[in-house]
């Protein structure tokens, strides 16, 4: 089969930690010249997928915050965004402003960050924006907040998961350090469904794209995508439900894949 388009996952997937490495960038780039369009699903903010994204000289809609957005930068708009609900997030900010932990909540075109103490700004990004605290920010409803600090997490898993469990996700994924954070998004924003509002938008069959991804929350996309590859450092579980497992990320697996499917047209 001909595939017309990739989804592909950034941390774990595309990235080795917060770098892209010659030989994916080359391989998406070789993608995009090939016709086949490119879309960056990440659970990372948008402006950051926007980076990666000019690194390697294309512009498609981008899937962010673990699927509650989906942002067209050629029309700097929303086609799918999704909310944490007001009542989790003022119970969630109550939990970290009373503990030591790193925080960031995604809002609109800023993430919010909570740490003890003022970062360098010269160390973060400009739309990341130091707070001390996260209560009396709950105006503005997050699309996804992360969190690292062990007794913190532990509190919201005992203390929030069963609590809003229809209404919210909360899961680990793997960030840039290979560390795991709690993610945490509304229960509709899911990369699959975002796939599918993509492929919408770009009047793709679903059937036509091929998925990569290393975590939890890629499986949703697996389903959605017409073919699905799993980095080979993922978890059992990611692998399981992956149509193939290539190499780790951090050796080129992405690269292997996508050079075979433009010289054979299959996986």
């Amino acid at each position: 089969m001909n595939y017309k388009a990739l989804a592909i996952d950034l941390d774990g997937t595309l990235l080795v930690g917060e770098k892209l490495p010659k030989a994916h960038k080359e391989a998406v780039a070789a993608a995009s010249k090939a016709g086949l369009q490119i879309i960056i699903a990440t659970a990372r903010w948008r402006q950051m997928a926007q980076r990666i994204a000019a690194e390697i000289g294309i512009s498609a809609p981008i899937i962010a915050c673990s699927g509650a957005q989906v942002y067209v930068p050629a029309e700097q708009k929303d086609i799918f965004d999704h909310r944490l609900p007001l009542d989790f997030v003022t119970a969630l900010y109550a939990i970290c402003d009373t503990n030591r932990c790193i925080v960031t909540v995604t809002i609109d075109i800023d993430t919010l960050l909570k740490l003890d103490g003022e970062p360098d700004s010269s160390q973060v990004p400009e739309e990341m924006k130091w707070v001390p605290r996260l209560s009396g920010t709950e105006i503005n409803l997050p699309r996804i907040v992360t969190i690292q600090g062990s007794a913190v997490v532990e509190l919201v898993k005992s203390g929030l998961k069963a609590r809003f469990a229809e209404s919210v996700n909360i899961y680990d994924s793997i960030g840039p350090s290979g560390k795991i954070i709690l993610t945490i998004t509304a229960k509709a924003a899911d990369k699959g469904q975002a796939l599918l509002a993509t492929c919408h938008y770009l009047n793709l069959d679903p059937a036509d794209v091929v998925a990569f991804g290393d975590a939890e929350n890629d499986i949703s996309m697996f389903k959605i995508a017409g073919a699905s590859v799993a980095m080979g450092q993922a978890d059992e579980r990611v692998k399981a439900a992956a149509d193939k497992v290539t190499a780790a990320n951090t050796e080129d697996g992405v690269a292997r894949v996508i050079y075979v499917l433009l010289s054979t047209g299959h996986l």
